[in-house]
């Protein structure tokens, strides 16, 4: 039989969406929007993607966001290896009783922060490296595919712990190829 888990420490969801609903207002829609900002381009499409830095640009400013969230018991590093795009790779130590066994769960969050090229039928007041924040919505290139996956998944960590939610081992990869 399961161990049930006390209601103290269950995550209080209305209270959860308003708090992250609020840092995103306040800080991770201007992090998107710098991150649309940049032709950071998958290296199919940018073969010269390290002569560019824009792969690196990106990685070191979400990086750079994800140290300065100061979340307890995350771990961060990039990855760096010869020839190929970095990785951002974060651990967040588990807080349930026996999370950092050999044998307990891991929770995997995946995002990337690389793009796809600019193609054609951007409204003629839109463009793929020109954000626009727009009734309630931010138009541009790689904020709503996965450039956004660091950020949500540090604010969710991040509220758990606010809210002294237990949780198994939280592992996070965020590549840019």
């Amino acid at each position: 039989m399961n161990a049930r888990t006390p209601a103290t420490h269950l995550l209080q969801t209305a209270d959860a969406l308003s708090h992250i609903s609020q840092k995103w207002d306040d800080d991770i829609v201007r992090q998107l929007t710098d991150y649309i900002a940049i032709p950071a381009k998958s290296p199919g499409f940018a073969p010269d993607w390290e002569q560019l830095g824009f792969i690196d640009t990106v990685v070191r400013n979400a990086a750079a966001w994800v140290e300065a969230q100061k979340v307890a018991g995350l771990k961060l590093e990039v990855v760096r290896l010869p020839g190929r795009t970095p990785v951002i790779f974060f651990e967040v130590e588990g807080t349930q009783p026996g999370a950092n066994n050999a044998s307990a769960q891991t929770v995997l969050i995946y995002g990337h922060l690389d793009k796809q090229p600019e193609f054609e039928g951007w409204r003629s007041d839109l463009g793929p490296w020109t954000p626009k924040y727009e009734d309630g919505k931010l138009y541009g290139r790689g904020g709503a595919d996965d450039g956004y996956a660091v950020y949500a998944s540090v604010a969710a960590v991040q509220e758990l712990k606010r809210q002294n939610v237990m949780h198994p081992r939280i592992v996070g990869l965020i590549e840019t190829c």
